[in-house]
């Protein structure tokens, strides 16, 4: 409820981001002790082993598209690595931080080992990643920000993680079930009214099936009901503040002026249901998109879909990789052979395969190029929050070199 009101995404989506947030913490809570763990490399006359220790205390600065759950992904990694962490959450969302802070100390959690700071980016923000007492930052938002934060940390030589802005691309191929693939497509681009760092937001369809496809999406979006987040049956609520409503409107009115088409959606039109005092803005789909056009380029960051027609694999392939994005990718295919070609050819840090976005706490998140720097998930998370150490020791059978004379 309180995530709800501090977003207004639907209450059907936070109450599963909630609890996927209580299982990072169970994740890491099982794994916390293996977080020391490294590894044996003997040779005939050495000994070499790694083990692992705490970095120290780290900044978690953390947005406003799902505050929760993406604060634990953080937090609950840093924790189960011995460190203290200082979480920065997004000034437009900052209610379930300082809950989960209450909540930690609550279960038990010394006093000091996790602890929440509320302010602006540039004065609170800025404080924490300029500061030496912190080792690292671990960081989701924006692209631009997050070069800002690398520039502040540099003097002190701060690790930095950093999952950052997306254009993620979803290629459907004419052989795939695109009874699923039409479901997925509009699952990963409307739900959390379309503020998501890994949505699918730039969709790539095979001419042969282009038409009757978005034919069929554009009559999938308009059944989508907009309305109070409160209420269970609502799919996509108001959108998080003024500014950003203000930011999606401009991205489909810039296409428009250059020749693309909204086929659906936009700010909603004689809907006496809707409060006048909302953000609303109804999934969109823009057709007659070329890969110049900023609504193909830019993350928008809203439910709105950028529809592009391709030719072929190779035409798949290069469409995709054409972004300075490369989060996620997402592939609709019934030909096993080109789901492997195209999966190791996508400039992106994860590529899901038949599939809506299927996340495995166990495997590494993140992207390439201005997608980010670093991994979550399992054992790649301690990597960051953690200085690992080497210990070679002589067998005391090897011949030591020897210079000068007795």
């Amino acid at each position: 409820m309180i995530e709800t009101a501090d977003t207004g995404q639907p209450l059907r989506f936070t109450g599963k981001t909630a609890a996927r947030g209580a299982e990072n913490f169970r994740f890491f809570a099982d794994l916390c002790t293996q977080a020391a763990n490294g590894r044996a490399y003997p040779t005939p006359t050495h000994l070499n082993y790694t083990m692992r220790e705490p970095i120290g205390p780290v900044g978690a600065i953390t947005p406003w598209n799902m505050p929760f759950m993406l604060g634990t992904w953080k937090i609950a990694p840093a924790l189960a690595a011995g460190c203290t962490v200082v979480h920065k959450p997004a000034e437009w969302s900052p209610l379930t931080a300082t809950l989960l802070a209450k909540l930690a100390l609550e279960a038990g959690l010394p006093p000091g080992v996790l602890n929440v700071i509320h302010g602006l980016g540039a004065d609170a923000g800025s404080a924490l990643t300029r500061d030496p007492r912190i080792k690292a930052i671990a960081f989701v938002g924006g692209t631009q920000t997050g070069a800002r934060i690398m520039s502040q940390g540099a003097p002190t030589l701060k690790r930095v993680h950093f999952e950052l802005g997306g254009k993620s691309p979803v290629i459907v191929f004419d052989d795939a079930d695109l009874d699923r693939a039409l479901d997925a497509v509009s699952f990963m681009v409307f739900s959390l009214n379309g503020q998501r760092c890994n949505a699918g937001s730039r969709l790539l369809v095979q001419r042969s099936i282009h038409d009757r496809f978005v034919e069929r999406l554009v009559q999938r979006a308009r059944t989508i009901r907009v309305g109070d987040p409160f209420d269970p049956a609502t799919e996509v609520g108001p959108l998080i503040h003024a500014q950003q409503l203000a930011k999606v409107r401009e991205h489909c009115e810039r296409a428009e002026q250059v020749g693309a088409a909204v086929r659906c959606g936009g700010v909603p039109s004689n809907r006496p249901d809707l409060p006048s005092a909302g953000h609303w803005f109804a999934p969109a789909i823009v057709s007659d998109v070329t890969p110049a056009m900023d609504i193909a380029r830019e993350e928008v960051f809203g439910p709105v879909l950028a529809v592009l027609p391709f030719d072929d694999e190779a035409h798949a392939l290069a469409l995709a990789n054409d972004s300075r994005y490369g989060l996620s990718t997402y592939l609709w295919t019934g030909s096993v052979g080109r789901a492997h070609r195209l999966a190791r050819s996508f400039e992106s840090g994860m590529v899901w395969v038949n599939t809506e976005i299927s996340r495995h706490l166990a495997t590494p998140f993140g992207g390439m190029k201005d997608s980010g720097i670093g991994r979550d998930g399992g054992d790649w998370s301690f990597d960051f929050y953690m200085e690992t150490r080497n210990v070679c020791i002589a067998l005391d059978e090897h011949k030591v070199p020897r210079i000068g004379r007795d």
